[in-house]
């Protein structure tokens, strides 16, 4: 039975994640972390749901790592590696689904990774990680006739842009293509642009409201129009896609390192 540690517990992604914990017949909760300047610091993680867990809010690494199997982090890049760092030191494993990592905190996560079991991904839904295998798929098919555009929109408050699932879909289009999405990706196009690159990846990014998270790939043909999507309505979808992701890291053998992803969670390789 995993037990579960949860970062940034009293933001929505957190109480959604102590929310699948408490729910589910075979995790227990461990721990949650929050920042140090949160008024939610001390409160008991269940006092959204109305219910006491005898779990409490610290923004103590230690203690709230005490004990766990595994951590889910949704929360931001600096934090989350000061987390890894915590859980190396503690022999904790982790799923990340923190985005907007610069490219040398990439190195520095995958550097964790080396000492210790990891879970990355942009994003954690089961069903965004069947479509990435989609578009592989017709990417490969369709061929470079087909011009390719990525569409995603967010709630206001997302920081972050293109989201991290928008890149992870460029770069599954950009290796089956044979590309370089840093070469090839076009991420903002204003005034006299001239012609389409057929090489280009374009993506189209908005920010509005209470979206969730809406992803939308469009192969675009002489004559016809492709288009592959993926609508997130709740987050519930990733909280459940974590907690796979914590049993696969909890049912690795003693002493595992390495970094995975939610495909080899999902056994789609």
């Amino acid at each position: 039975m995993p037990r579960i540690a949860i970062a940034g517990g009293s933001g929505r992604m957190g109480r959604m994640l102590v929310e699948a914990v408490l729910a589910s017949s075979d995790c227990t909760l461990a721990g949650v972390l929050e920042q140090p300047d949160s008024p939610a610091v001390g409160q008991d993680a269940g006092a959204f749901l109305g219910r006491a867990t005898g779990v409490r809010l610290t923004a103590d690494l230690h203690q709230g790592l005490q004990g766990a199997d595994v951590l889910i982090d949704f929360t931001r890049p600096e934090g989350t590696l000061a987390h890894l760092a915590a859980c190396r030191e503690l022999g904790v494993r982790a799923a990340v689904g923190t985005t907007g990592f610069s490219p040398a905190q990439k190195a520095e996560l995958g550097g964790h990774a080396q000492a210790m079991a990891l879970v990355f991904a942009p994003n954690m839904s089961v069903g965004v990680n069947v479509v990435l295998q989609l578009l592989k798929q017709a990417a490969l098919a369709l061929g470079p006739d087909y011009d390719i555009e990525v569409l995603e929109a967010h709630h206001r408050h997302k920081v972050d842009a293109p989201s991290g699932t928008a890149l992870a879909m460029g770069e599954v289009l950009a290796r089956a293509r044979g590309l370089d999405l840093a070469r090839d990706g076009v991420f903002a196009r204003h005034g006299h642009t001239g012609e389409r690159d057929p090489r280009a990846i374009g993506f189209a990014t908005l920010r509005g409201g209470d979206i969730v998270g809406d992803h939308t790939v469009l192969f675009c043909g002489t004559g016809e129009r492709i288009e592959i999507s993926h609508k997130s309505s709740s987050r519930a979808n990733y909280a459940e896609g974590s907690l796979r992701a914590a049993r696969f890291l909890a049912a690795l053998p003693a002493g595992a390192t390495g970094l995975y992803d939610m495909h080899d969670v999902l056994n789609l390789k």
